[in-house]
This record gives C-alpha cells, sequence and structure tokens, in this order.
C-alpha cells in the first residue's frame, strides 16, 4: 500500500468515498506510524482497539453513501479534552488514573461526523506552557531540526503533542486548545495550520480548564482547508457550555475562493518590536506583500494598548487558573497522597496539591492567588480587566473604520532547543506569547498559516486575526496567504 500519511483531510475524504482504500486500511497506516514514532512523545495515551472499532464504522457509514466530511479520518485528542472510558489526566499527576464517565462535547460531534480516535496526545500541564515542557509525561520533542544539528526542538505549547503529530504525519488531524496562543504558536513552530476560533463558537463542555474567559479549542491540521473542514464539524451552540454561541455555523469549506479583493488587511505598527530577528520582519512583508499581489490592500493600523497585554493575560489567566484548580483535592478522583499517623484533612490538601501539581502550575496558581486576595484585587485583577476591555476597543475600532482582518507574525522566533530556556527568568517564555495573547483578551478569531522558513530551516508562521465569528472570511484570506506562499515543506524523518 502506498504511503496514505501523507494525504490531508480533504484528499483522504475524497479517496475514501471513492474506494481507494477503507478507512481502517488508513487507520492501520497511522496506528503504524505512532508505534514508530516514540522518539517524539507526541502521545501520551494510545487507544488502537476504538481506532480500529470507529474505523470499521466509518467504513460501513462511507459504504451507504451519506457521511459527513469527518467520517473515517484519523485524529489525535490534546489531552484536555475528556474522553470517556479513556485516561485523561492534562499532563498532570494530580489527575492519575482519572477516566471520564462523559465525552466532551467536542469529541462527541467528531465521534458522531464518524472521526477516528487514535490516541491522546501530550501537552504541557493544564495548558500551561509555551514549550510543552511541563508536562507531566516529559516533553513532547518537534520532528523538525536546526540543519544539520541533533539539537532537540520544542514543538511549542501547549499544544505540542496536537502539533508534533500532525506535523510528523501521526494523524490527519487533531484537536488543540488556544488560552494565549496554544494552538497558533505550536503550529508556527512545526509548519501546520492552527485555528484558535471566536470564543464561543466551539463548547468547552468537558474540556479541562485553564482561564474560563480564555480557553477556546480549535483545530490543527495540515491545510488551511482542512481546517475549514475540521473547524466545522467542532463548532456549534451547546446548551451545557453557557458561554457557547447560539449562532448557524457556516459552510467554512465553501468560502475558501482566495479572492481577497477588496479586503483591508490592517497591520498594527505595536507588533514591531524592539528586537524582532530580521526573518520575522522580513517574512511579515513579504506575507503583505502577497495579499497586496491578490488584490487586498494593505492599511497601516494602530493597536495601543498592545504593550499592555501581556501583562494583563498573566494575571488574568492565573486568577482564573487558581479557582479553576481548586477542585483538585485528592478527595473523589486522581492522585491522593499518603498521609502519617495523626494528619487530617488540610494535610491531605496541602500534600496532594504540593505532589500533584508541577512547578509551573504552583507558580501560576500562587500568582492568581496573589491577585485575587485582599488588597491587591483592586490593584492587579481589577486592573487587567480594564486593561482588557481597552484592548477589545482597539479591534472593535479597527474593524469599524473598514479593516476586515489582520496580519501579523505568530511567534517572536523559530523553534527553540527544550531545555533552553529552562533556567531562565520565567518571563523569557511567556514573551513566546506576545503576538497571541491580544487574540484571546479580546474573544476573536485568529488562524496561524506557515509561510516560510528561517535561515536553519525552521517553519515560520504568519497570523490573521479576524473579526469576530467571521472565521469564513478569515480563512479565506488564509487560504489566499497559503496558496500565494506556497509552503510545502516537511521535516526530514529522524525519529
Amino acid at each position: 500500500m502506498t504511503d496514505l500519511s501523507k494525504l490531508t483531510i480533504a484528499s483522504a475524504r475524497d479517496s475514501l468515498r471513492k474506494g481507494d482504500f477503507t478507512a481502517v486500511e488508513l487507520t492501520e497506516q497511522y496506528l503504524g506510524a505512532i508505534e514508530a514514532a516514540g522518539a517524539l512523545n507526541a502521545f501520551s495515551t494510545n487507544t488502537p482497539e476504538i481506532a480500529r472499532t470507529q474505523a470499521a464504522a466509518a467504513d460501513a457509514r462511507i459504504a451507504t453513501g451519506d457521511a459527513p466530511d469527518m467520517c473515517g479520518i484519523p485524529l489525535g485528542i490534546k489531552d484536555l479534552f475528556c474522553t470517556k472510558g479513556v485516561q485523561t489526566q492534562a499532563a498532570s499527576h494530580i489527575l492519575d488514573g482519572f477516566k471520564p464517565e462523559y465525552e466532551s462535547t467536542i469529541t462527541g460531534q467528531l465521534f458522531d461526523a464518524g472521526a477516528v480516535m487514535l490516541g491522546k496526545l501530550n501537552m504541557d500541564e493544564f495548558a500551561m506552557g509555551s514549550s510543552n515542557e511541563t508536562s507531566f509525561y516529559g516533553p513532547v520533542t518537534s520532528p523538525w531540526r536546526r540543519g544539520n544539528e541533533d539539537t532537540k526542538l520544542t514543538p511549542g505549547g501547549s499544544s505540542g503533542g496536537s502539533a508534533a503529530a500532525v506535523s510528523a504525519d501521526l494523524c490527519l488531524g487533531a484537536t488543540g486548545t488556544d488560552t494565549g496562543g496554544s494552538i497558533r504558536q505550536p503550529a508556527a513552530f512545526t509548519g501546520i495550520v492552527g485555528v484558535k476560533p471566536t470564543y464561543g463558537r466551539c463548547s468547552r463542555w468537558g474540556v479541562v480548564a485553564f482561564a474560563s474567559s480564555l480557553d477556546q479549542a480549535g483545530p490543527m491540521v495540515k491545510t488551511v482547508r482542512d481546517s475549514a473542514i475540521m473547524l466545522e464539524a467542532m463548532a456549534g451552540h451547546d446548551a451545557k457550555d453557557s458561554t457557547s454561541a447560539d449562532l448557524a455555523v457556516p459552510n467554512f469549506e465553501a468560502a475558501l475562493t482566495g479572492d481577497v479583493r477588496g479586503k483591508k488587511i490592517g497591520i498594527p505598527k505595536e507588533y514591531r518590536l524592539d528586537g524582532m530577528p530580521e526573518e520575522i520582519e522580513k517574512l511579515w512583508a513579504e506575507g503583505a506583500e502577497k495579499l497586496r499581489d491578490a488584490g487586498a490592500e494593505i492599511v497601516d493600523i494602530t493597536l495601543p494598548h498592545t504593550k499592555y497585554a501581556l501583562p494583563a493575560y498573566y494575571v488574568i489567566a492565573p486568577a482564573e487558573a487558581s479557582s479553576n484548580l481548586s477542585r483538585y483535592d485528592g478527595v473523589k478522583y486522581g492522585h491522593r497522597a499518603k498521609l502519617n499517623a495523626g494528619e487530617g484533612i488540610t494535610e491531605m490538601y496541602q500534600r496532594t496539591r504540593s505532589e500533584g501539581f508541577g512547578d509551573e502550575v504552583q507558580r501560576r496558581v500562587m500568582i492568581g492567588a496573589y491577585v485575587l486576595s485582599a488588597g491587591f484585587y483592586d490593584a492587579y485583577y481589577i486592573r487587567a480587566q480594564k486593561v482588557r476591555t481597552l484592548i477589545k476597543q482597539d479591534f472593535e475600532k479597527a474593524f469599524a473604520d473598514g479593516i476586515d482582518q489582520i496580519l501579523t507574525p505568530a511567534t517572536p522566533s523559530a523553534a527553540f532547543g527544550l531545555g533552553e530556556m529552562a533556567d531562565a527568568d520565567p518571563i523569557r517564555m511567556y514573551l513566546n506569547d506576545v503576538f497571541t495573547v491580544t487574540v484571546n483578551l479580546a474573544g476573536l478569531p485568529g488562524v496561524s498559516v506557515p509561510t516560510g522558513l528561517d535561515s536553519s530551516g525552521l517553519p515560520l508562521g504568519l497570523q490573521l486575526i479576524g473579526q469576530p465569528w467571521n472565521e469564513a472570511d478569515m480563512l479565506n484570506t488564509a487560504f489566499a496567504l497559503e496558496q500565494a506562499s506556497g509552503f510545502a515543506a516537511k521535516p526530514a524523518r529522524w525519529w
């Protein structure tokens, strides 16, 4: 059999319906690829029997001639999504052995559409990280290498397992979550497409919470067309999620005409940071020129409160995390610390959390508890929320002035080596989110599109920020950018 792992969701869908191969054959090819890619540590739990059962059911459904687009498509599921009867740990020791008795809304929708689950994907613990080094399962290694170096590189975070698996052809697509850039940054680091939808477009029910007002799930795939197909299957109103928008889900794939004539693309001056690598600056300028050549109008804009976004984010996100993670106490599920004679419930809570949470999670919980504490709530949390409102208003003004999408870099650099920032000030790591956090604070859709390579041969991506609820138009512009860039690079196989 030919190597089916090089397909896209769109091409696999079409070939399955033509009978070129079966979903079972496609699934077996991916199960074999996963087995041979242990060096990447992308999967935290393999589910081959579930995959084979789902694939056989997909074949039966396709044979009827009335199967959804995602039917028979092998996927990886980020370990943040609850999957019924399958270990869901959020890459944390504190959730050891937790097997939910329910399915997240998004995975339920994907499986109802006939998608196949190959397994659960590694990630930063509770989605807190930008390098996938905070995982209890150990770090994920990117399939990419710098030139001829053997240095192990980060795939980005927190959806690092998702990014590495898609980039290394271990699945056709993967679910990710994005709280401050955790879909778009790893997508840029690994040369794939990652979409963060408008807040409320995809249900958060059954997705382990980090920061509830910022979290949003989205697809991580090989092409913009694939992202449109998968996003449509993931999106939709959910009565179980009070933040889910009761809006019709458009046919995102049908919107991909590639015609951007007359579109106004904003270039925000505040994203030109001091010390930005020349390669990123050049990539950004070339991306704008490609869209101009395709008929779009390039407009310089200002988003004046951008410089306050990162500090505001790192007040709001830890505050919400400290509240959300207080439910993990070792009482009903997950890890429970052993007690010494005479110790009680307080000691059990303290030791369970000390043993169960990793360093980065503990750091953010402590920051969050601090900014919410009496005497500091007004000085930090309330002030950060006011800044968030100003950032949202910056975007609203730009869109009201006729801007259709905003083009920025996705990351301030290409992927860095595992361990290269381990001993650094944590703020250095947090700066990886500098181009992405504004989108979450404002609740907007964003997409990262691979558009070039740096001098070491590593992928670089550009980000498009869209108007709320207009993912279709944003993805069409991303499609035009993808076509103009012609990015086709793949990592050389070493694993």
